[in-house]
């Protein structure tokens, strides 16, 4: 299981929330209240992104150098840091025991329960590692 760690860039404006930008994914947003909330969303969403881009079948790009990272002089940086995100791999069968009214729940809302027991494990790692 490869993980890849990508720039990201923490911004902040006068009376605006946090922002987190990534040079390597030009379009990927994250925000948040405050720093930690900004940057627990920029692990999700890039989390979200690569599995997007995994499932499209296009490639990743190769994480740029943190110390290669310019930032536009325009906006007010907090922080230029890593997020890390797990690379996803091939499809593998499991077994697993659930409560059956939890699957019913599952089922009422999610088309694929496989994807979205899949997606709520990633974001929950994503939240975790943030943390």
């Amino acid at each position: 299981m490869a993980r890849l760690f990508y720039p990201a860039i923490l911004e902040k404006e006068p009376e605006s929330a946090f922002g987190v930008t990534f040079p390597d994914f030009p379009g990927l947003v994250s925000a948040g209240n405050t720093a930690e909330e900004a940057l627990v969303n920029a692990h999700e969403g890039l989390a979200g992104h690569v599995a997007l881009m995994d499932q499209d079948g296009d490639l990743l790009p190769k994480p740029t150098a943190i110390e290669a990272v310019v930032a536009d002089s325009e906006i007010r940086i907090v922080a230029i840091t890593l997020v890390g995100v797990t690379v996803p791999g091939r499809a593998k069968r499991v077994n697993v025991t659930l409560d059956e009214a939890l699957l019913e729940e599952i089922d009422e809302v999610a088309g694929n329960r496989s994807r979205f027991l899949a997606e709520a494990a990633r974001a929950e790692l994503a939240r975790r590692t943030a943390s």
